[in-house]
């Protein structure tokens, strides 16, 4: 297994993860990797926290956050993930956590959890034409689990709220083929703007995990290679800097033309776990070596400098 100085890309409680920010933090430092990277979907708050975990651990912690993206468009309505790193400096600055929440407020949420409800209970309640659902879900199912529910949550609900175990029948309910699919994220607009105009360097979570061969929970209901590479000059164009590249469901195939497209769009390129749990989902399964992480670090401190 090759060395991993940084592993850049992972989950704690503050989203959809089982460890805590603290918990993280030290099983990365307790695995001998250096720099640790926090990036919650769609939320800051488990950074600070995490930070002084760090300080601690005596590991360095590096903030992001994993920005749901929308799409809809005629070959494919989803969600793909951007990773967006900046400078720990920037938690103290309100009127950036304020920026930021604001455009993340827009991509999840409880409106989203409701309609997304509806719509399940529209297409596959006991009273639909294909009922798939021993009752109605209600949003206490999701609540439960999560303030800022993610599929996993809705997944679970339907596992251990409805009973209904069988993965192919999840997949039709809750996957972006299911008639009842609504994709969660910001409009790919505002995250241009946004990352047009704040001090934070954007890497494109993922690229190839859609197209993984065989069953892995990595691959999830992302979207195949070939759409990835037909959303690419869009995803570009709204200022995205950076492929992760080196991450547990890509194929070696794919690693190495992701290579190839970093090297020829100028990208940087990253790494990480993708951390949600100790089985599943492990930390330490994947990152960055040293010089691959100072590149993105560098580039992170010098748009930080830009913006004052």
């Amino acid at each position: 297994m090759t060395y991993i100085f940084a592993d850049l890309h992972n989950h704690t409680t503050a989203s959809d993860g089982d460890f805590s920010p603290g918990e993280l933090v030290a099983r990365a430092a307790g695995m001998g990797i250096k720099v640790i990277g926090v990036t919650d979907h769609d939320t800051l708050d488990g950074l600070e926290p995490a930070l002084n975990a760090g300080k601690t651990e005596g590991i360095e912690v590096f903030p992001g956050v994993e920005i749901s993206v929308r799409f809809k468009r005629d070959f494919f309505t989803g969600t793909l993930h951007v990773l967006t790193y900046f400078s720990s400096a920037l938690l103290k600055d309100s009127g950036f956590v304020s920026r930021f929440k604001t455009l993340l407020a827009g991509g999840r949420g409880e409106g989203l959890v409701r309609a997304r409800i509806e719509k399940i209970n529209q297409m596959f309640g006991p009273g639909s034409e294909s009922p798939l659902l021993p009752r109605d879900l209600v949003f206490e199912d999701i609540a439960a689990y999560s303030d800022n529910a993610s599929r996993r949550h809705f997944a679970m609900a339907l596992d251990e709220k409805l009973g209904i175990s069988d993965k192919d029948t999840i997949t039709r309910i809750i996957g972006n083929d299911s008639p009842a699919y609504l994709p969660s994220g910001v409009d790919l607009g505002q995250v241009k703007r946004f990352l047009k105009t704040e001090p934070v360097v954007a890497v494109l979570a993922h690229p190839a995990a859609g197209s993984f061969p065989g069953e892995g929970h990595y691959k999830e209901v992302l979207p195949p290679l070939e759409t990835v590479a037909r959303l690419l000059p869009e995803v570009l164009d709204a200022g995205v800097k950076g492929l992760e590249v080196h991450y547990p469901g890509h194929a070696p195939e794919h690693k190495v033309l992701l290579l190839d497209w970093a090297h020829k769009h100028d990208l940087l390129v990253t790494g990480g776990s993708d951390c949600h749990d100790n089985v599943n989902r492990p930390l330490g399964a994947a990152g960055v070596d040293e010089q691959e992480f100072m590149r993105l670090k560098q580039r992170v401190l010098c748009v930080e400098t830009k913006s004052r």
